[in-house]
């Protein structure tokens, strides 16, 4: 299944995932933010388990920044799989 997630308090504007059966995600895509780190992000995490990715990912911080891409990617898997 296909998700749309509008991060809050990072660069990028949107994080586009699909999820399967598994709860493994694919086609993991930002829309704006740091290209090269949203393509190696991207590659990094294809076909992981979404509850993996959050326990690694969650709490993440960029600089100065209370969140990052990864943290509020793991915002949108949490939504993704309730």
């Amino acid at each position: 299944m296909h998700y749309d997630y509008r991060p809050s308090g990072v660069c990028a504007r949107m994080i586009h995932f699909d999820l399967d059966e598994d709860t493994r995600v694919h086609n993991v895509s930002f829309e704006g933010g740091c290209n090269g780190n949203a393509k190696g992000f991207s590659k990094l995490v294809e076909g992981q388990k979404a509850e993996d990715l959050i326990r690694l990912l969650e709490g993440t911080l960029c600089g100065f920044k209370k969140t990052s891409c990864p943290d509020q990617f793991t915002k949108g898997l949490r939504e993704a799989i309730g």
